[in-house]
C-alpha cells in the first residue's frame, strides 16, 4: 500500500509548479504520521485504509496551500472542471476553493463527497472507488458526474 500511495502522491505533485516544496515521499510520510496520530481503531480493510489516507493527503495539501497564502480569488468553473477531470496543474487557490466547496458538499451529500476524496485526492479509479465505498462502478460514475457539476456551480463566480 505504501508504494501505491507514493505513486498517487508522485502523480498528484507532478503537475505542481516547479518551485513546489512538497515532495511525494514527504506527502505520504506526513499522511502516515497523521493517520497514526488520529487513528486508535484498526482499519476494517484495504478500502478503509485508502479512504483514511485520501483524507489525510487532502488535509496536508490544504494546509500546504494555506501556508502559501492562497484563496485570494476563486477560479472560473471551466478551469476547475479541467482540474477535476485531468488532475492537472493545481495551484493553491484552486485547492482552497475545492476544499471549501468539498466541505459544503460533505454536509449536503456525504457519499458524493467521499467519491470526490477518493477519485481526486487519492487518485483511485472508478472501480477502485466503487470497491472502497461498497457501491457499483456505475453508481460511482453517476456520483462523480454529479459532484463535478455541483462543485463547478459552487465555485463559479456569481453571475
Amino acid at each position: 500500500m505504501y508504494e501505491q500511495l507514493r505513486e498517487v502522491a508522485r502523480h498528484r505533485l507532478s503537475a505542481e509548479n516547479p518551485g513546489h516544496t512538497l515532495q511525494a515521499t514527504a506527502l505520504v510520510h506526513e499522511a502516515f504520521l497523521r493517520i497514526g496520530q488520529d487513528r486508535r481503531v484498526p482499519f476494517r480493510d484495504r478500502a478503509h485504509f485508502f479512504a483514511v489516507a485520501a483524507e489525510a493527503m487532502r488535509r496536508i495539501l490544504i494546509d500546504h496551500a494555506r501556508a502559501k497564502g492562497a484563496a485570494k480569488r476563486r477560479p472560473p468553473a471551466a478551469e476547475f472542471l479541467s482540474v477535476v477531470d485531468l488532475a492537472e496543474h493545481r495551484d493553491p487557490e484552486q485547492i482552497m476553493a475545492l476544499d471549501a466547496a468539498l466541505q459544503r458538499l460533505e454536509g449536503a451529500e456525504p457519499e458524493v463527497a467521499a467519491v470526490v476524496r477518493l477519485r481526486f485526492f487519492a487518485g483511485l479509479s472508478g472501480n477502485e472507488t466503487a470497491e472502497a465505498l461498497g457501491i457499483s462502478p456505475r453508481q460511482v460514475d453517476r456520483l462523480w458526474a454529479y459532484a463535478r457539476a455541483w462543485l463547478a456551480r459552487e465555485i463559479s463566480p456569481s453571475e
